[in-house]
């Protein structure tokens, strides 16, 4: 009897220390305004922080710097998309056709950068982009044109790497090395092919030879690191 008394009264104190509790939490909570008619109360935990969290895991310097890179390569993009339209009013089919693929990829690139600028939480600006350069005076000033604004496209995108890598922004630095592989693919191929306009020279067949197979010619050069004795 004694006993089931105890375990009684123990009941109840528990249940009254939860109650009591309970009490203690609410009158704790901080109601919340909320607009008239919209049949809602919020309440919130003074212990709980409301504000939101800063997730950008990108420094003001490499945000700015990777947002005027997405440019560069936007702009890039329509330096290609100029020549090739140069080019395919000037009959050579061929490299038209290669430099749009070329204005294609460009777009990819810029794409690339601007998800990962939001993949870390930064910020995506987009601003104006430059005109492309004046139209080429011929073919081999095509390709020097398409030379010296891939050149320029690396020296940019090293400026980024150097960026990352003194900040030890190493997500950053390890995103890059993606573009610098894909810069001394497109540096080679435009030797490539201006070494092939040289010997071509003014000859109307080996022109004509040179715009028919860059239709088919892929957008990607061999590197020095792929090659090997056996596959020089």
């Amino acid at each position: 009897m004694i006993k089931s008394s105890k375990m009684r009264l123990g009941k109840i104190w528990h249940s009254f220390h939860l109650y009591t509790c309970m009490v203690s939490s609410i009158r704790s909570l901080i109601l919340v305004n909320i607009p008239k008619g919209s049949g809602m109360t919020i309440y919130y935990h003074p212990y709980i922080k409301t504000n939101n969290m800063n997730t950008n895991r990108l420094s003001p310097t490499i945000e700015a710097a990777l947002n005027a890179q997405m440019t560069k390569e936007a702009h890039a993009a329509q330096i290609y998309l100029s020549l090739g339209a140069w080019a395919d009013s000037q009959a050579f089919g061929g490299v038209a056709n290669f430099l749009f693929r070329h204005a294609q990829e460009e777009r990819n690139h810029m794409m690339k950068i601007l998800e990962y600028i939001l993949k870390r939480g930064g910020k995506v600006k987009i601003t104006a982009i430059p005109d492309p350069i004046p139209d080429p005076k011929n073919l081999q000033t095509c390709f020097e044109d398409v030379f010296k604004q891939e050149v320029d496209n690396t020296a940019s995108i090293y400026k980024v790497v150097k960026l990352s890598l003194t900040e030890e922004d190493w997500a950053t630095w390890n995103f890059m090395q993606w573009f610098v592989k894909e810069q001394t693919e497109e540096e080679t191929l435009a030797i490539e092919l201006l070494d092939k306009i040289k010997v071509a020279g003014n000859e109307h067949s080996a022109l004509y030879s040179f715009d028919r197979d860059l239709i088919s010619t892929p957008d990607d050069a061999k590197l020095a690191q792929d090659v090997t004795a056996d596959n020089p």
